[in-house]
């Protein structure tokens, strides 16, 4: 897909100048003192975010953001981080302040650590930041989120899926899509699930019982009948459990996996059969694994938050130009990053010093966010935005996503969960 540079920003009321860039701190410890992004321009050529950084003299608006740069989930935090710098650039018109009072971002390493990551929380919150992000890991996010409201402190999840982090208090927001959001993505290349037959293949984890778990929820509110197939996470022959799947004879075939034993169960899946005459539907991962799909690629139907060529809206062409112009590119969780940006600067712009007035500011904000129109509802701050259902082809040799179909927001809103 061809892309343009843009000169257009959004606009985020009266602004003034001097970005300050994320500084990483060592695992489980914040950084004590973030870098500006003048010396970050200066170094790459910017030399004008330079002067303008100097024009930004008022109280720096301090932003934590706690999310993995190492450990199991370092590519997600590293894609968030990378997308919320860029579009923080965006946001503030390049200049990295709103009203004359620079955004301050420091990063702690939380490896995937709930721990650790509480450690950075309670570290940034003694030392006055009122805004919180980043969140990779579910179960780090479910640790944030308390502290966040015990010290009235806004805290914005990241790529973290668990539906929990909806409506669990008021002071905690998300930047990405929940796990309902994708099994309803999944259930909608069936159609009418009344009388339907669904298998769930998962492995026997935390993280198959938990979409077991959100899949019998929707597909069985929708009249299907929902049968798990947890295969043992210590399991090396996946033969059995294929055969098992291609046995059940499912309308639909609905895979979690997650490992690195996913090319052999795909092809095991391939070998006895599961994909003839069933729909089977995962979800897509980030780019460098999409060769584990290679077996069965045009068997596949993908359910996706995102993909490189999923939108080609102004947000978007933005965060594409800023991160190739660091020799970067776009990717699953690029949205969550640059959403978080966006709800940043719409706290600061509307309510810098009074965390209930930010909460105000973003509840029902409806914003043009990288995938579409994106709405932060009410009443329980469930992000509602398109989600798309997607097919790897063959491009040059390549596996590449292919847009089949845009889901409104509409078609995946789960149901609203107050807060407690």
């Amino acid at each position: 897909m061809s892309r343009r540079r843009l000169t257009g920003r959004i606009a985020a009321g009266t602004l003034a100048t001097g970005l300050l860039l994320a500084a990483c701190g060592s695992p489980g410890s914040s950084s004590s003192s973030p870098t500006t992004a003048a010396s970050a321009a200066s170094a790459a050529g910017g030399g004008s975010a330079g002067a303008s950084a100097q024009a930004a003299t008022g109280e720096p608006i301090k932003v934590g953001v706690v999310t993995s740069l190492s450990g199991p989930l370092q590519s997600y935090g590293q894609m968030y981080l990378d997308a919320f710098n860029v579009c923080l650039d965006h946001a503030t018109n390049g200049t990295g302040a709103v009203n004359g009072r620079p955004i301050a971002v420091a990063t702690a390493d939380d490896a995937g650590d709930p721990a650790k990551a509480t450690t950075a929380a309670t570290d940034y919150i003694g030392q006055g930041y009122q805004i919180l992000a980043g969140s990779a890991s579910s179960g780090v996010a479910l640790q944030v989120a308390p502290l966040a409201q015990e010290n009235q402190v806004l805290f914005i999840s990241g790529p973290a899926a668990t539906d929990a982090i909806t409506g669990v208090n008021k002071y905690t927001f998300r930047s990405g899509r929940q796990t309902y959001q994708d099994i309803a993505t999944a259930a909608s290349f069936v159609g009418d699930l009344q009388g339907k037959k669904v298998t769930i293949f998962a492995q026997d984890s935390a993280f198959g019982q938990a979409n077991v778990a959100a899949a019998s929820a929707v597909f069985g509110a929708e009249g299907a009948t929902v049968t798990p197939l947890l295969v043992p996470a210590t399991a090396t022959d996946l033969v059995p459990f294929a055969k098992q799947a291609a046995d059940a004879d499912p309308d639909l075939l609905f895979v979690a996996w997650a490992g690195t034993n996913a090319t052999q169960m795909w092809e095991a899946m391939g070998q006895q059969g599961a994909f003839d005459g069933t729909t089977v539907v995962t979800g897509l991962d980030i780019k460098p694994t999409h060769t584990v799909f290679a077996p069965v690629a045009d068997k596949l139907s993908l359910l996706a938050h995102y993909f490189d060529g999923a939108t080609d809206n102004e947000v978007e062409q933005a965060l594409v130009a800023g991160l190739t112009a660091e020799g970067k590119t776009q990717d699953l969780f690029s949205p969550d990053g640059c959403n978080a940006a966006l709800m940043v600067v719409r706290a600061a712009q509307e309510s810098p010093d009074d965390v209930d007035g930010m909460i105000t500011a973003l509840e029902g904000w409806e914003f043009e966010g990288p995938k579409g129109t994106t709405t932060i509802r009410a009443e329980d701050h469930a992000m509602l935005q398109p989600m798309f259902q997607t097919k790897l082809v063959d491009v040059n040799g390549t596996l590449t996503p292919e847009l089949v179909k845009e889901l409104a927001p509409a078609d995946t809103a789960p149901a609203a969960t107050p807060f407690k």
